[in-house]
């Protein structure tokens, strides 16, 4: 009895101490809060409050990095620019020859030109790719004489040509072809029916490699007296560089306003 009685009034005793630790506490928890909110609202301390936030720091970061690169391609494309202008300039082709038997319809932006003309009732189209440029690096000497092949085709470059020759709404033979210098490859020869559905499978001959030599000659023959000749390939040679030349500076310069936009 008397040890219960002892016990309840140390309890007693101490339980305010403990309730004073406790409150305590909370006040000194609340006057943290309290001054944390008066920080956050004051007009001149919010920025302060505004820079623990880490996100903030790291966006700005991220948008210098951003901008400090584009600056750097910007540069890059810039110069690159004024090394097209320069190879324009070069690269400039002659007036069209008054003795060119087409006529050119080059858009700007396309990869092709396109060329036509009337021969006798015949309306003969020629589309002309860009030039495939040789440039003989990479190969292996094996001997001297190989060394000058080597060369002499690193100096050479070629453009292909579809060649369509079609007689009113008929069919139309049509020619692939490689124009090198001074001289002119038939690749390929079709017949093309313009009734013939998609899902049929013509028969398109053999390679004309295959054919008879006198008929090579012959279809050779029949190309140059409707203007598919050296003469005329040459230009268009020269023609097709300098529009690739023209190509590239116009594409640079919209990638150029791309970034800057």
């Amino acid at each position: 009895m008397a040890f219960s009685a002892i016990l309840r009034r140390s309890v007693a005793r101490l339980a305010p101490a403990g309730y004073q630790v406790v409150r305590s506490q909370k006040q000194r928890q609340s006057a943290v809060f309290t001054a944390l909110y008066h920080q956050a609202s004051s007009p001149v301390m919010r920025p302060a409050f505004g820079s623990f936030l880490p996100i903030r720091q790291f966006s700005s970061t991220a948008a210098v990095k951003r901008t400090n690169s584009d600056d750097t391609l910007l540069r890059v494309i810039e110069a690159e620019i004024q090394c097209a202008i320069e190879a324009e300039d070069q690269d400039k082709a002659e007036e069209v020859p008054h003795n060119f038997p087409f006529e050119i319809e080059d858009n700007p932006g396309e990869q092709t030109v396109s060329l036509s003309r009337k021969y006798q009732g015949e309306t003969i189209n020629v589309v002309v790719h860009m030039p495939d440029i040789v440039s003989g690096e990479g190969a292996e000497d094996d001997g001297d004489d190989d060394k000058d092949d080597e060369a002499e085709d690193g100096n050479q470059s070629s453009i292909p040509l579809i060649v369509r020759i079609s007689k009113k709404d008929g069919p139309s033979l049509e020619f692939g072809c490689t124009a090198f210098p001074d001289e002119i490859a038939i690749d390929t020869l079709a017949v093309k029916d313009p009734n013939t559905s998609e899902e049929q499978i013509a028969y398109e001959g053999p390679d004309f490699m295959d054919l008879d030599e006198n008929l090579q000659k012959a279809f050779h023959k029949y190309l140059e007296i409707r203007g598919i000749k050296p003469s005329t390939t040459n230009f268009l040679h020269e023609y097709m560089i300098s529009k690739d030349s023209r190509e590239y500076l116009m594409w640079l310069k919209n990638l150029k306003s791309f970034i800057e936009a």
